[in-house]
């Protein structure tokens, strides 16, 4: 069985700053020398490449990224020609892709700019070795559009070619589809001139004219010749053919096509192994049909057609994909739990709401498979929780990255009309897979994004919907093909950027960060001992203790999840063998002293409350998409005449009308705290958020911003250790908000005691557990006069 096509390298076309393809430089143009085509202008084709030389020469051309000289040997049997051996004229072509084929040939595909002459032999330094030529660029006029006469010669070249064409029957050929849907005359002109079955001594004529209306003529001239010769010989065969039974013709004629084929090409082997790899699959009845059809186009193609290397490919991807192949799923339940509590610490809502999906698949092995999402800050474990479920199930595992896609058909594949086409990444990792039930990932979902080259999200749909992805579309495939029993696991680092019809088709599981404890127990169980092995020692050797590893996260960490710790526990390691390379004094045992001559300064100060009698300062709790932090915010009022409200600290436009509201909402409370309402119009308020570099935004800050102005109003300080959030409305009222449990952690490491939420946001703080709410109080309000009265001191 053959492979598929490996692409060896891919060659890039200068452009230059103006749109155009940049001027080649022709004083040392290396030349691919061929032995039976002629190559026009602007024409793209692909060429086999026999030659050792040639192959070098490609090779290097698309490594350099220059073009080639591509010109036609006057004799074809020449093994290794002199520039003397080639045709005067030829073409200037950048090598687009080189291909290694399944027979073990390699084929580059190029794309001819302009016609160029050989001046002479070249130096043949840009490819030491190649075959290299001085040549000028011949320029090709072209008529006017007014020209009648040139008009009606191209329509008569176009109307007798497609005739030519079709008296094999084969209207979807991709010659016919092209001739009729080129609009450029040139083109037409050039790219019928490089296919047709003329001489070469022909062809050669017609790429010496430079008039292309020269060029048309003649062309018509020889096509003219062929149409009657065609007409002649199918004369001569119908004649011969009145006097044959039609059985008699049809065994003669198949006996002769099979006769012609095998002396021509040989046995065809590759129609037979696809037969007998598709005999062994259980195909649906009409996936079947549709590969008795094209395994029957394959059969009728010249192996050394580029049209055969298409339809090989396709052949290849039909059969190879798992249909109704199935891995059966582990009935153990309490091994299922066990992997996911082995390869996970902590995360244990997430966990449970995972096993109660196993349980379920495990009860009903053939009912529909939900579209699972796990949205969380990076490095908290969303992709190796759903390889961990893969090996639960005793399913394959496949991840498809989503992140930065923005072409709809790396969903839904190329059409084969497309050089270069291939399957989706949906259907490429199934066939990767080989199964139809495995686990796949889609990591990053939140980042996929859409232009003029389609909307992947909206491909999306329809593959994330159980009611329709029963039936799924692949362009490539061309052919429907089931992912109902796929188990889909989408990641995301939010919410926001996925459009909503996406997010209703996917159950939302929240991962939140870690606590340090669970951080100091993951650190142990899981990356100290990965590190430890991939780096020659083994997993207990290097011990870490806990005061190491805590200085480690809040002093060389920023982050809700694992990631950046496991990256700095690698470089103390790394660290530890560099010493023990160099037969340095070094020491297996890592702790808080030796930290920092193996990682330098600490590069974080970690988040701590600093305690402040300055009225005007309250501390408020945010979220952001490494986890959550404080927020310290700071108001003033000062004398002025025209500004009355200035914000500062890189504030987003949500969060400066949080404070417009704030102001104002303070402003109407005066009188209650002895306020003059004239005080207003002849001081100015500056609320300053520090730490100015970074964005902030969203309506959160709502009740910190009131807090934070009337206590610079009032000269009354807030109450110490005290944190707050919430989304404030113009009437006072206090609004719930998200990312409670996030908050939550980043309060606790900061030292603060008692926070103070929206009423509506007790659900959510019942939903943690109690682990993570030790030593903290909660104050529920909800409108703005409670939260006065807790955090302004008396």
């Amino acid at each position: 069985m053959k492979d598929e096509p490996k692409i060896i390298s891919i060659g890039q076309i200068d452009i230059s700053p103006d749109g155009k393809q940049a001027s080649p430089t022709l004083d040392d143009l290396p030349v691919i020398p061929l032995r039976d085509m002629v190559l026009f202008p602007f024409i793209t084709v692909p060429i086999m490449m026999g030659r050792d030389l040639t192959v070098r020469t490609v090779n290097a051309a698309v490594e350099k990224k220059i073009p080639v000289g591509v010109f036609c040997q006057t004799d074809p049997g020449i093994e290794t020609p002199s520039v003397s051996d080639l045709n005067t004229y030829g073409v200037i072509a950048d090598v687009v892709k080189v291909l290694e084929l399944p027979d073990g040939t390699t084929t580059a595909i190029l794309s001819a700019r302009g016609k160029v002459k050989i001046l002479g032999e070249g130096p043949g330094e840009t490819i030491p070795g190649a075959l290299s030529v001085r040549a000028k660029e011949c320029r090709e006029t072209t008529p006017r559009p007014t020209d009648k006469e040139f008009a009606v010669l191209i329509e008569d070249i176009r109307s007798t070619t497609l005739r030519i064409l079709g008296q094999n029957g084969d209207n979807s050929n991709e010659l016919i589809v092209n001739i009729k849907d080129l609009k450029a005359p040139g083109l037409m002109v050039n790219m019928i001139s490089t296919h047709a079955g003329f001489d070469l001594s022909e062809k050669m004529d017609l790429l010496r004219h430079s008039r292309l209306k020269d060029r048309a003529m003649q062309l018509m001239a020889l096509i003219a010749r062929q149409e009657q010769f065609f007409e002649i010989r199918s004369e001569i065969r119908r004649k011969a053919m009145k006097n044959i039974d039609e059985q008699q013709r049809n065994h003669f004629l198949q006996h002769e096509f099979e006769a012609l084929r095998e002396q021509l090409y040989g046995n065809d082997d590759d129609s037979i192994a696809f037969e007998k790899k598709a005999a062994a699959l259980n195909m649906p009845e009409k996936v079947r049909a549709a590969f008795n059809k094209e395994l029957e186009k394959l059969r009728r193609l010249n192996p050394q057609s580029p049209d055969y290397s298409v339809q090989y490919s396709y052949l290849q991807v039909l059969t190879d994909l798992p249909w109704n192949v199935e891995d059966a799923i582990n009935a153990d339940f309490s091994e299922a739990e066990r992997t996911l509590d082995r390869d996970h610490y902590g995360l244990e809502k997430v966990k449970e709401r995972i096993l109660e999906q196993l349980a379920v698949m495990m009860n009903t092995p053939h009912g529909r498979s939900p579209i699972i999402c796990l949205v969380g800050a990076p490095g908290v474990g969303k992709t190796s929780l759903g390889q961990s479920i893969a090996r639960a199930l005793n399913r394959k595992y496949q991840r498809v990255s989503l992140g930065g896609l923005h072409d709809e058909s790396e969903i839904r594949g190329h059409r084969r009309t497309y050089i270069g086409a291939m399957p989706g990444r949906i259907i490429d990792a199934v066939r990767r897979a080989g199964s139809s039930n495995p686990v796949l990932l889609l990591d990053e979902i939140d980042k996929t994004g859409n232009d003029f080259k389609g909307d992947p999200s909206a491909a999306l749909l329809e593959v994330l919907d159980p009611e329709q992805n029963s039936h799924f579309h692949d362009n490539y495939v061309d052919v429907d093909y089931d992912l109902s029993h796929v188990l889909f696991i989408a990641t995301a680092n939010t919410l926001s950027t996925i459009p909503q019809p996406l997010l209703d088709r996917m159950e939302i599981i929240d991962i939140s960060g870690y606590l340090m404890e669970e951080k100091i127990e993951i650190a142990r169980r899981h990356l100290i001992p990965r590190v430890s092995k991939e780096n020659g020692f083994g997993e207990d050797e290097i011990d870490f203790t806990p005061e190491a590893i805590t200085k480690m996260v809040e002093g060389y960490t920023s982050e809700s999840g694992v990631r950046q710790l496991e990256k700095q526990i690698a470089k103390v390691v790394r660290r530890i063998v560099l010493r023990k390379m160099r037969g340095e004094g070094y020491t297996l045992n890592v702790t808080p002293e030796t930290l920092r001559e193996y990682l330098g300064v600490e590069r974080f100060t970690p988040e701590r409350y600093e305690a402040s009698d300055h009225p005007g300062v309250a501390v408020g709790l945010a979220w952001t998409a490494v986890g959550g932090e404080i927020l310290f915010i700071e108001s003033s009022f000062s004398q002025a005449k025209n500004e009355k409200l200035t914000l500062t600290g890189n504030l987003g436009d949500v969060m400066k009308e949080s404070a417009i509201i704030a102001s104002q909402i303070v402003r109407s409370y005066s009188d209650k705290y002895g306020i003059d309402s004239e005080w207003f119009d002849t001081h100015a308020l500056h609320i300053h958020v520090p730490e100015g570099a970074i964005p902030k935004d969203g309506p959160s800050a709502g009740i910190t911003l009131c807090t934070s102005i009337l206590s610079a109003l009032t000269g009354r300080p807030v109450r110490n250790r005290l944190a707050m959030t919430g989304e404030i409305t113009l009437r006072g009222k206090v609004l719930p908000v998200g990312g409670i449990k996030e908050k939550i952690l980043a309060a606790k490491r900061a030292g603060i005691t008692d926070i103070i939420l929206c009423a509506d946001n007790r659900k959510d703080i019942e939903d943690i557990r109690p682990i993570y709410l030790e030593g903290l109080t909660f104050h529920y309000v909800k409108n703005i006069e409670d939260v006065f009265d807790i955090a302004i001191t008396k």
